[in-house]
């Protein structure tokens, strides 16, 4: 496997009437052919802003990107033009968004939306792309698909739909997935067979996914490596494994523990991150969590701390990694 994807040192700003906005501040990573990469945070924290930076969907003005790279096999995506950021868009890069019933056009068959994008990328004629969309339809799991595709959107179930966004995705052969929180509008049930889906589909095609979500069960169970991302930065990065078994960021432990866990006694009450994220056109100086940390020191309010390694490809910006895992030994 290579990398397929690089993101280097990424600033996204928006300008509003309170300011100047770092929604994305400096986040650097990259990822492999065929790996699955989930980036996690709260609402704002800047996960869904990075993504559409690589599709080229922020919209200009009020956003604007300040600085950095964002490099898709070799190719430097921000130095595109509009005509050739479309070609990417749908045919090495596809996108499945959070509420398919907002992103699938009411109007327009099942068919017509799922063979557009093959007639103008692939080139396949009218016979030849529906035989591939019924195909596409059976590998994820949809049934009767040929009697699907002259379906509108509106007489198929939720899951049905996400999984008609996911076969949309794959339909011109793509190289890489985002997929935004494209579990949000299911039942729990549904989820779980629809990341199924997903998580097979794009290891049998080698096709690396980038999973942009809240809920970390969803990242345990279905993500190689994890980004943590938390006012526009990355916090914490590392394997799945390690960042479960070894959360080296209070924000990380906070979101670990806001979880209920089958393991652990019912009774126990759920610890709350406390207080609220911070509002990004005023940051200060030091660590953007510190009015929420209580490991916070002098440094943590002066100071932003970098990403340091804290052994085997895991990494942590915190001044007090050591207190925090002394608490977690305890």
């Amino acid at each position: 496997m290579g990398e397929i994807l690089q993101i280097k040192d990424l600033v996204v700003e928006f300008r509003t009437p309170g300011g100047i906005v770092q929604a994305v501040n400096g986040i650097t990573y990259s990822v492999e052919s065929g790996e699955i990469v989930a980036i996690v945070g709260e609402s704002g924290s800047g996960k869904s802003v990075s993504a559409l930076t690589v599709l080229g969907l922020v919209p200009t003005p009020p956003g604007r990107i300040a600085n950095g790279e964002i490099l898709f096999n070799g190719v430097n995506l921000l130095g595109l033009d509009d005509e050739a950021l479309r070609n990417m868009r749908g045919g090495d890069v596809s996108m499945v968004f959070q509420e398919p019933m907002t992103s699938l056009n009411p109007v327009l068959s099942i068919g017509r939306q799922l063979t557009e994008g093959m007639k103008l990328h692939l080139g396949l004629n009218k016979k030849e792309a529906n035989l591939r969309a019924v195909e596409l339809l059976t590998m994820v799991g949809i049934s009767d698909p040929a009697d699907r595709l002259t379906q509108y959107p509106h007489q198929l179930s939720g899951g049905m739909r996400q999984r008609v966004m996911i076969a949309m995705a794959l339909s011109c052969k793509p190289k890489l997935i985002i997929a935004d929180e494209p579990t949000t509008a299911l039942d729990v049930t549904i989820q779980a067979q629809v990341l199924s889906v997903m998580q097979d589909l794009c290891k049998k095609m080698d096709v690396a996914l980038i999973l942009i979500t809240h809920n970390l069960g969803v990242v345990a169970r279905f993500a190689e490596r994890v980004n943590v991302m938390y006012a526009g930065r990355i916090v914490e990065t590392g394997t799945a494994h390690s960042v479960y078994a070894n959360p080296s960021h209070p924000y990380t432990v906070g979101l670990l523990n806001s979880v209920p866990r089958l393991d652990q006694d019912r009774d126990k009450p759920l610890e709350p991150i406390p207080g609220s994220p911070p509002d990004l056109a005023a940051l200060g100086d030091g660590c953007a969590f510190a009015p929420r940390c209580k490991f916070v020191s002098e440094r943590c309010r002066k100071e932003v701390p970098p990403l340091t390694n804290v052994g085997d490809g895991h990494s942590s910006a915190c001044w007090e990694i050591e207190a925090l895992h002394r608490e977690n030994a305890a």
